[in-house]
């Protein structure tokens, strides 16, 4: 995969995430990327965990913005 492609990118930021909230007993995943908005679903401890929004949005959201150009959003795929 070309590494300057948007997807190839995020995969890699989220990669670099995942043991993070895994030591928590969760796990992430991407699931798709269109127009600056990137889905990803929490797995494991993440589903029904209170923190799941902070979690999102100040952590991957804010990590994904930070080392991907172009993140406008990361947002909860559906189930």
């Amino acid at each position: 995969m070309d590494k300057n492609n948007k997807e190839y990118q995020i995969r890699i930021v989220i990669e670099q995430i995942r043991p993070y909230i895994q030591r928590d007993g969760g796990d992430l995943e991407f699931v798709d990327y269109k127009d600056g908005i990137v889905k990803v679903r929490f797995l494991g401890a993440c589903v029904g965990c209170m923190s799941i929004g902070s979690t999102l949005k100040d952590g991957v959201e804010a990590i994904l913005k930070d080392e991907v150009e172009g993140i406008k959003e990361v947002v909860l795929a559906d189930a």
